[in-house]
């Protein structure tokens, strides 16, 4: 039997923390298994890769089980990665975490493993992120953005002053996309005040190089120029020519993702030469990948689960098992300025973010969550905190307080920003009016039409057609086809007018006639989404937020023949159409296409009813119906429902608006814009005068007035077979009245403040 080999040399620490270990060769990577040395089977662990096996094993199962204890208290898992890594340090484990985790072989492989998943990790976040919408600032986004700099680089220099250490700190949170407006703007913020700091992080250092040696600093600057100039032209054109020759709908070939790996793999060394960050190099290649399908969508889905699931875990675990907490700084102004440090600069940070927000009309508790979201820092400030000690820019004892703090962080920010903001029923409310009563008179008016059959698309462009676009007021029709996601493709988003070589589909095309009929007055960009169906609405939510649209134009799920009878129903439709109403961050009509067969003698007039009860709902469908009226074939009758107790009553807020919008429709009643007035007293006068109207009228516009009692709907809610149109607009399209009409039931959206 073979004798055993003889253990390494013990390492010799210097007083820079470096180790000095020999070794043997040829490395000793693989073992043949236990049966090597039977009588001391252990003797695998002398190799690096079972080793790493174990570590890497040991390390998931602990994350793990924290994580499954913790998660029902609404720790991430972030915090129990950090939390894996404080179990498995030497704090806790003491001479096991020697054994297993030994300098000279252990620590060495698992830092190797670590650092590499990070720079994946950053390369992921590169190929996601979206710089267009990560900058798509608000005036309240850069305020918010500049003062989240400013205020806690002055308080951190005050403390720096008063302790007089030279110790320079630096922050960069990780960017937080979500999809809500809260989300959007701390990523605007983030992004601003992120960025910045880096910029002059960056200008600082190259002062420094210019005081060193000014040659090379000009040669350090040529040299990254011309990086990120065959980064960001010649590898992403090399990577468009990649899409190019993808058949659409067909995966990006697997050579393509080897290549695109190598090259981010050499962007790594290529900074690391010119003394960069391996890590910058790595990032900035993953932001040249086009986003989306079929590449940047192919990246992510490869790797995004592999390196968010191991190798990040392997990361941050291995960064806090550097932290010894019971450690102590032996200088007490030390040790006062490592944990004073970084709680003002919280502070003032939190502090300002709020008054910020606040101070732009967002309400109290959302301020908090997003002063909280603001301060919140993870695994790229970890990156940093850990560069600073390797880098023996701060000592071991500054980074164990400093690694501390952002656990503290990342375990109670989440839970506070859970209890203060509901991501669910909110996320899409937002903060900005976004309706057609708020809108300029002489304002852009911002559409988007959802197609989801042919038949839909003639009967949309028909009502956009009698919005009257001018000059002055035009339109910009965001017509957007939602197709179901079917087998097990990716979700896919097109944008036909940015890939023009993208086959469109036939209501596209019939979408861009429209606007060519309309000789400039009307600009139409055209989208596909297919996704689930539990996942439509967020499409439409999107585009409403990223292209600040005021009003929905969704079809009814019912579909009639031409005959005028009742034909079939799609319920993917009906659904998508209730989920929109119950968080959509805009006006919304739903449109039920009951066209009857216009005959040449009614070609010059097109007849618009509106039924006026009141509320919210109904001042919208007014607001909308008088800017139809301005189109010279349209001819509106606004028919005003009262009831004899309330006729000449004015007893609350919703009534003085009522009467305010109804007395501008007096005062104008004249050519092609008639008023009537009438008794209603309950459900049953309603139903009948809606019947004998209803014929005289090519297109219904009526409020949805969901959840709104009133004495002229008493009795007809218990009747009602589709709350998403309200009572009105049930009657209106309920298969057993016998009419041609379309209706059009409206829903006002009121932002949150």
């Amino acid at each position: 039997m073979a004798e055993a080999p003889s253990p390494p040399p013990q390492p010799l620490p210097f007083e820079n923390e470096t180790v000095k270990v020999c070794t043997t060769f040829p490395p000793r990577v693989n073992s043949v298994g236990i049966w090597e040395n039977p009588t001391s089977p252990l003797e695998i662990f002398r190799y690096s890769l079972p080793l790493l096996e174990i570590e890497m094993l040991v390390v998931f199962f602990v994350t793990r089980l924290i994580y499954f204890i913790l998660k029902p208290l609404g720790v991430t898992l972030f915090a129990s990665q950090m939390f894996a890594g404080m179990m498995l340090g030497p704090a806790v484990l003491g001479r096991v975490h020697d054994k297993m985790f030994t300098k000279e072989l252990g620590i060495g492989i698992m830092d190797t493993a670590a650092t590499f998943g990070f720079g994946m990790f950053l390369f992921v976040m590169g190929v996601k992120m979206d710089f267009k919408m990560a900058f798509r600032t608000t005036r309240r986004a850069t305020v918010i953005g500049i003062v989240s700099l400013l205020f806690p680089f002055v308080v951190g220099l005050i403390v720096y002053e008063a302790f007089k250490k030279p110790d320079e700190m630096c922050l960069l949170s990780e960017l937080k996309i979500v999809n809500s407006e809260l989300g959007r703007l701390a990523l605007s913020s983030a992004s601003i005040s992120d960025f910045s700091s880096l910029f002059l992080i960056y200008i600082t250092s190259l002062v420094k190089l210019w005081v060193e040696s000014p040659a090379s600093m000009v040669q350090h600057v040529v040299i990254m120029l011309l990086f990120i100039v065959v980064v960001f032209w010649g590898f992403r054109q090399s990577m468009f020519w990649m899409i190019k020759v993808t058949p659409e709908g067909r995966p990006i070939k697997g050579a393509h993702i080897v290549i695109i790996m190598m090259l981010a793999l050499w962007c790594g060394i290529f900074t690391h030469w010119h003394n960069e960050s391996p890590l910058l190099g790595i990032f900035l290649f993953g932001c040249a990948v086009p986003d989306g399908p079929p590449l940047g969508s192919a990246l992510v889905e490869k790797f995004e689960c592999f390196v968010n699931g191991a190798f990040l875990a392997i990361y941050v675990t291995t960064r806090t098992m550097r932290v010894d907490p019971i450690a102590t700084v032996s200088d007490p102004i030390a040790r006062k300025f490592s944990i004073i440090f970084p709680i003002l600069t919280f502070l003032a940070k939190f502090i300002f973010c709020f008054v910020a927000s606040f101070w732009k009309l967002m309400p109290l508790r959302d301020s908090l969550a997003f002063a909280l979201i603001m301060c919140s820092k993870g695994v790229v400030e970890l990156a940093y905190f850990s560069s600073f000690r390797d880098n023996q820019m701060v000592s071991n004892e500054t980074f164990s307080v400093l690694v501390l703090f952002i656990l503290v962080k990342a375990t109670i920010i989440p839970i506070l920003v859970k209890y203060l903001y509901d991501p669910i029923s909110r996320k899409y409310i937002g903060y900005q009016t976004r309706n057609l009563m708020y809108l300029k008179p002489n304002a852009e008016l911002r559409i988007l039409a959802c197609i989801h059959r042919p038949e839909h698309v003639q009967a949309l462009i028909d009502v956009l057609d009698i919005t009257y676009p001018t000059k002055e007021s035009p339109n910009f029709v965001y017509a957007l086809h939602l197709i179901q996601l079917t087998g097990r493709a990716s979700p896919v988003f097109i944008a036909h007018h940015e890939n023009p070589t993208v086959d469109s589909f036939e209501n596209i095309v019939a979408f861009n006639h429209y606007q060519q009929n309309n000789w400039g007055l009307v600009k139409v960009n055209a989208f596909t989404a297919i996704s689930p169906p539990k996942l439509m609405h967020e499409d439409i939510f999107n585009m409403v937020l990223e292209n600040h649209i005021s009003f929905i134009l969704v079809p009814f799920h019912r579909k009639w023949c031409i005959e005028g009878y009742f034909e079939a129903e799609n319920n993917v439709i009906r659904n998508l159409n209730r989920n929109v109403l119950d968080q959509v961050p805009c006006s919304i009509g739903i449109l039920v296409d009951r066209r009857r067969k216009l005959s040449s003698s009614r070609l010059s007039s097109y007849f618009v009813g509106m039924l006026f009860i009141g509320g919210k709902d109904d001042r919208e469908a007014l607001t909308l119906a008088n800017r139809m009226a301005r189109h010279p074939r349209v001819k509106l009758t606004v028919i005003h429902l009262c009831s004899e107790k309330d006729h000449g009553n004015v007893k609350d807020w919703d009534a003085m608006l009522d009467a305010e919008i109804l007395k501008g429709i007096k005062l104008i009643e004249v050519g092609n814009i008639k008023y009537m007035g009438q008794v209603s007293n309950n459900g049953m006068q309603t139903a009948t005068t809606i019947r004998s109207l209803v014929d005289d009228f090519d297109l219904m516009i009526v409020g949805r007035r969901y959840g709104v009692d009133s004495v002229q709907t008493k009795g007809l809610t218990e009747w009602s077979e589709f709350p998403e149109l309200g009572v009105i607009g049930d009657i209106l399209s309920s298969p057993d009245l016998d009419t041609r009409a379309s209706v059009l039931v409206v829903q006002q959206h009121v932002g949150r403040h």
